[in-house]
């Protein structure tokens, strides 16, 4: 009887410090700086109103975010669209909550530009052209355009573009093409649309061609193991923070207008576009060679 109560005292304290530390993975849709100011307002927010010490950790690029969350014992992430499809498959992770943006969405689309000056206004034309994609494990940077691109008859984008790198994330992918580095770009409406009111060449000097369904927007998804009451906690202070003044401003300073409540069902039109692009998300290998 003793050494079951010592059992259970060790297994209430660990359980305690599990649960009094999260760590939380991002994804980098923009440079690392951008991304930790971004989140930690929320990380602060979320930690007074749950007494739970966030801590973020930024990934260096998205390729590999399944074997980050694993190899650092991440509890749970904002998973971009397609890393979450894959998370989702491969690590039966839980998604329950997803901000919804300024212009009142919950999701974002993909674009494939070009500089206002081309040509290219089809896939006709985009041949032995150069191509910037952002990762092989995004949707509006890589999955979306390669499915776009098998839909137009191109099943091999090897020997169809004359050259094609990955720029690491959506702001140096829109760049890529405004510095005429590349002719054709892919990236996520959000982060383009928000260039586009920092930097007017994005909006002057850019033209859309190409637009996705809608996907949504990145998400907190939680290891399926962790505890119920602290998922719930956690969704409760985000689908709430709207309706608090101090909540308000952190959204604000976030740049949505709340959090809305996120299944694996919403995730449904990624599952689709990977099927279009021939990608198995269990078995998907998703490095940038």
């Amino acid at each position: 009887m003793r050494l079951f109560f010592s059992f259970l005292i060790v297994f209430m304290i660990s359980g305690f410090s599990y649960a009094a530390e999260l760590t939380i993975g991002l994804i980098p849709e923009q440079n690392v700086f951008k991304q930790m100011k971004k989140y930690k307002p929320l990380g602060d927010y979320i930690e007074k109103k749950t007494e739970l010490k966030i801590k973020f950790i930024v990934l260096p690029r998205y390729g590999n975010i399944i074997e980050s969350f694993e190899k650092k014992h991440m509890d749970g992430a904002f998973w971009g669209s397609f890393t979450g499809a894959m998370a989702i498959k491969k690590l039966g992770i839980r998604p329950i909550a997803r901000p919804v943006n300024p212009d009142g969405n919950s999701t974002y689309t993909g674009y494939i530009f070009v500089h206002k000056y081309s040509v290219i206004d089809s896939v006709d034309r985009m041949r032995h052209s150069i191509i910037a994609f952002v990762d092989k494990a995004t949707t509006a940077g890589y999955v979306y355009p390669v499915a776009y691109l098998r839909e137009h008859g191109v099943a091999d984008i090897k020997s169809f573009f004359k050259e094609f790198y990955f720029t690491g994330s959506h702001d140096a992918a829109i760049y890529a093409v405004l510095n005429k580095e590349a002719e054709i770009g892919c990236a996520k409406n959000t982060i383009f649309d928000k260039l586009a009111l920092e930097d007017p060449r994005v909006k002057e000097d850019l033209k859309i061609i190409a637009t996705s369904p809608a996907v949504p927007s990145n998400g907190l998804a939680m290891k399926n193991n962790i505890a119920a009451d602290i998922k719930k906690r956690l969704q409760k202070v985000l689908l709430e923070m709207d309706g608090d003044p101090e909540g308000k401003e952190v959204l604000k300073e976030f740049g949505a207008i709340k959090f809305v409540e996120t299944t694996e069902n919403d995730y449904a039109p990624v599952f689709d576009l990977a099927r279009k692009a021939g990608i198995d998300l269990k078995n998907y290998n998703y490095k940038n060679e």
